[in-house]
C-alpha cells in the first residue's frame, strides 16, 4: 500500500512533521505498514502530476499554504474524488478541498481562495474574522463513535465562506462538525468511500497511546478496511 502526501514538506514545519508522526501512530496501531511519500505540489516529470499519483491509495492532503502549484492539489484532489481514493485534507487541505468542489462540482469555475486571490468575485475560502493560529477549540461532531466532540489544535487564518455552505451541502458535500458557534469545521462527501476535511489539524493530537481517530480511520480506508 502506498499513501501520497501532497504538500511542499518542511521540516521545520510542525504540522508537517506532526503529520509524519501521526500517520506513524496510527499505522502501529493498526499493526500495519505503508509507504507514505511527500509529493511537492510543483513536482515535475514525463507525465502530469495526476498520473504521477495513479500508484498511490490515498491522497493526504497537506498543511502548508499556499502551496507551491496550487492548481496540482486540485486536480490531485479531483483525481481522488472522482476515482474514489481515499482523501483526506487537513487545514490548507481543507481549505482546497472545498475549493475543488466548488468549481469541478457546484461549476462556479472562477471560484477562488483569498489567500492568493482576494479581490476574486467569488472567494468560497475567505479570512476568518478572528485567526485560529495557535488555539486549541472543541469540536462538535459524531463523527466518532462514542464521542460528541473533540478537542483539536488550529494553524489557520482562513475557513469555508459561510455563504456556500447550503449549495456545497446540497451536493452531497455535509458539514459533519462544527465549534460552539456552529462554524464549519468539518466536512464529508458521505457517497464517497473516505473524502474528509478537517479545517484543524488532526495530527498535532495524536499520540502514540491515542492514535488520532480520524488519521486512523483514513488509513483504514486507504487499506480497504472499511
Amino acid at each position: 500500500m502506498k499513501l501520497a502526501i501532497i504538500g511542499d514538506f518542511q521540516k521545520e514545519n510542525p504540522t508537517h512533521k506532526g503529520t509524519n508522526l501521526a500517520l506513524a501512530q496510527s499505522l502501529d496501531s493498526l499493526n500495519a505498514g505503508m509507504e507514505v511519500d511527500w509529493i511537492r505540489t510543483d513536482r515535475s516529470g514525463p507525465t502530469s502530476f495526476v498520473d504521477q499519483l495513479s500508484q498511490y491509495q490515498g491522497l493526504l492532503i497537506a498543511p502548508g499554504t499556499p502551496y507551491a502549484a496550487m492548481d496540482n492539489v486540485l486536480e490531485a484532489i479531483r483525481w481522488g474524488r472522482e476515482n474514489e481514493v481515499p482523501v483526506l485534507g487537513t487545514c490548507g487541505g481543507f481549505q482546497h478541498m472545498v475549493l475543488e468542489f466548488a468549481r469541478n462540482v457546484l461549476h462556479i469555475s472562477d471560484a477562488a481562495h483569498a489567500e492568493t486571490d482576494p479581490y476574486a468575485s467569488n472567494l468560497i475560502v475567505t479570512p476568518l474574522s478572528c485567526s485560529l493560529v495557535g488555539q486549541t477549540l472543541e469540536v462538535f461532531t459524531r463523527l466518532i463513535p462514542g464521542q460528541t466532540s473533540l478537542l483539536e489544535k488550529y494553524y489557520c487564518n482562513f475557513g469555508l465562506n459561510p455563504a456556500y455552505v447550503s449549495a456545497l451541502e446540497d451536493h452531497g458535500f455535509k458539514v459533519v462538525g462544527a465549534d460552539a458557534d456552529g462554524a464549519v469545521r468539518i466536512m464529508q462527501l458521505q457517497s464517497h468511500t473516505f473524502f474528509l476535511g478537517t479545517l484543524f489539524v488532526p495530527q498535532m493530537s495524536s499520540t502514540p497511546e491515542q492514535p488520532h481517530p480520524i488519521v486512523t480511520a483514513f488509513l483504514r480506508a486507504v487499506m480497504g478496511m472499511v
